[in-house]
């Protein structure tokens, strides 16, 4: 355990782990399997316990890697995912549901950008489907610069005051910072089964 602290603490004092931390979140952003949080908060966890690297560092390097990668995840869905829209048959159920996603999308594409930011490939799927139909540009940096600099400082302070509490064992910390950010993203995914359980049963009724 102690080899492993010391390669941790070796690779948060050089600065590139800075970059390190923007290539990861944004390469999450449009490749899920990335995982960009756990990043994140074991950098914040060590910043706390050691000092490096420094916690405003790790939140503008979380927040501009976010922001990075959804605007390439916008990219994609705009190059690719709106010229496959548009050959969709026009009574299909997939053109049905990506025309429903698009007025959805219109009324409250803020909201549901900044709230998919938290959560693990839902952030993809919002933003490539932003991407196909097209939503504003303007309006897409302004929503998605709220939602990643959020994010970051979630993350961030999850882990720095996870490291605070775990002070004199950073490993233990970052355990602790890793089940606190598994544990909120399992809460947000149970809140949406339970959302979408209770429009069925609202839509049954009718």
């Amino acid at each position: 355990m102690d080899a492993v602290l010391d390669l941790l603490r070796e690779t948060v004092t050089s600065p590139w782990v800075y970059l390190i931390l923007v290539a990861v979140t944004a390469v999450d952003a449009f490749f899920p399997a990335v995982p960009s949080e756990a990043a994140v908060i074991t950098a914040a966890v060590l910043s706390a316990s050691a000092g490096h690297p420094h916690i405003v560092g790790v939140i503008a390097s979380a927040a501009a890697g976010a922001l990075i990668g959804d605007h390439i995840s916008y990219a994609i869905g705009r190059g690719g995912g709106s010229r496959r829209l548009t050959r969709l048959p026009e009574r299909s159920r997939r053109r049905a549901g990506s025309e429903w996603a698009r007025r959805a999308i219109d009324r409250r594409g803020g909201v549901i950008l900044t709230i998919s930011r938290y959560i693990p490939g839902g952030r993809t799927a919002v933003t490539l489907t932003m991407g196909a139909v097209r939503y504003p540009r303007r309006s897409f940096l302004l929503f998605d610069a709220v939602a990643a600099v959020t994010w970051g400082l979630y993350c961030a302070l999850l882990g720095y005051f996870g490291g605070l509490a775990f002070e004199r064992d950073p490993i233990k910390g970052v355990v602790a910072g890793l089940g606190l950010s598994i544990g909120v993203t399992l809460a947000l995914e149970g809140f949406r089964a339970l959302r979408r359980r209770a429009h069925r049963r609202a839509a049954a009724r009718r």
